[in-house]
């Protein structure tokens, strides 16, 4: 069991560091029952990425239904690429008292 553990930390050390090195990435923690920053603004076509950092499981839920990442366990990441400009919306379907919103721009 220790090695599948070290295994999957190796693995979750080599995604987070893609994603650091990823230009535009931007993300999201899900921690205290929140969603940190609550409002992220963002340049059309960038990607964002959710990540948990409770103890708890949590859903990133648009309110109009355009996505949805299913169940987060702790330290679970979902990435999310928003093409168009808008507002979007979002909360957990798990706790629906915790509410975000993506503000999305034109990339011109």
């Amino acid at each position: 069991m220790k090695k599948i553990s070290t295994s999957l930390l190796a693995v979750l050390v080599a995604s987070f560091a893609l994603l650091a090195a990823t230009p535009g990435a931007r993300i999201v923690h899900v921690k205290d029952f929140a969603f940190q920053p609550a409002t992220l603004t963002i340049s059309a076509g960038q990607r964002v990425t959710f990540q948990n950092d409770d103890d708890e499981a949590h859903t990133v839920t648009a309110t109009d239904k355009s996505f949805d990442s299913a169940g987060l366990d702790s330290g679970q990441i979902w990435t999310h690429t928003f093409d168009k400009p808008g507002t979007y919306a979002y909360f957990c379907a798990l706790h629906p008292y915790m509410k975000g919103k993506i503000i999305v721009k034109s990339s011109q």
